[in-house]
């Protein structure tokens, strides 16, 4: 016998949606053995911009090897900063 799926609410807002799926296991509103993968190719990760301090004489030297590699030096900075983090996920295994 199938199960009986909960209707999905109304939100008001897409915050209101987030916080109700963060809470609530999509199992007893979704029949996921009818999901189909979808691709979207498009879609772009979001990004948010933070202030970061930095001794002058440190941005001068990652400014110069950016410019090095002729890339600019938020580029390398946040190559460095992901390559980091993987290598740090790794080791943790």
């Amino acid at each position: 016998m199938p199960k009986t799926l909960k209707p999905i609410p109304s939100f008001s807002s897409e915050q209101e949606e987030r916080d109700f799926w963060e809470q609530t296991d999509s199992i007893d509103y979704v029949d996921w053995s009818k999901a189909k993968r979808v691709r979207m190719p498009n879609l772009k990760p979001s990004s948010t911009s933070i202030s970061l301090r930095l001794p002058v004489s440190l941005l001068e030297r990652i400014k110069i090897i950016a410019n090095k590699r002729d890339m600019p030096y938020q580029s390398l900075i946040k190559f460095w900063l992901s390559e980091q983090v993987k290598s740090q996920a790794v080791a943790k295994r």
